[in-house]
């Protein structure tokens, strides 16, 4: 069986067992999507490429430890955002993240681009000022879309905590971006990622 014809973890067992091209295939599978998680979550290219670096680094050194417990991409997910947390923390990087160019309560009008320019750092600004361990979260639920069960496996802690952490996350954010909705359509105004109406809902839950 050829390595691009492998599963996952046929590719960690064939690398940790010293085959040398099983790892390029799994970094050329998954490199592109690891990418966009350590890019929005640093919002620095050098940043990112270098935790990336770091994170295919441990992957493949911890390769021999990998017990299938989880799926690979669940695995490596969770080595990519445990590198970005741990540049954030060693170098104080704050990340940013814009809001969509459009979706649901676009104006109708011409953007004022300057306006939101304002609009994505005054996000960024809130975004930043959110605990490392509310923003992790927060990123990768409501702005990369992953289930509250991958996030919890990504970040090795309980379905649970994901829950609360998000919702303590959304709490502040809604609360320090409350003055830029639309107040007309308040319920269909996503506030960089986060729906008013969906979080209402979950935290009524």
């Amino acid at each position: 069986m050829t390595a691009a014809a492998s599963s996952d973890a046929e590719l960690i067992s064939a690398h940790a067992a010293g085959d040398p091209h099983a790892f390029p295939e799994i970094v050329r599978r998954h490199r592109d999507r690891l990418w966009a998680v350590a890019l929005r979550t640093l919002r620095d290219p050098e940043e990112a490429a270098d935790a990336l670096q770091e994170a295919f680094i441990s992957a493949f050194r911890a390769a021999g430890s990998f017990r299938a417990e989880s799926q690979v991409t669940t695995w490596l997910h969770r080595i990519v955002v445990n590198a970005c947390l741990d540049r954030m923390r060693r170098r104080q990087t704050k990340p940013t993240v814009p809001l969509p160019e459009a979706g649901p309560g676009e104006p109708v009008a011409p953007r004022d681009h300057m306006a939101e320019r304002e609009t994505r750092l005054v996000v960024a600004a809130a975004l930043a000022e959110l605990p490392e361990e509310q923003r992790a979260p927060i990123v990768l639920v409501d702005v990369e879309g992953y289930s509250v069960a991958e996030t919890a496996q990504m970040l090795g802690i309980a379905e649970g905590t994901v829950k609360s952490r998000c919702a303590r996350g959304r709490a502040k954010l809604a609360k320090s971006l409350g003055h830029l909705r639309n107040r007309s359509a308040d319920a269909n105004v996503p506030v960089d990622g986060v729906n008013v109406q969906q979080q209402r809902q979950r935290e009524a839950r």
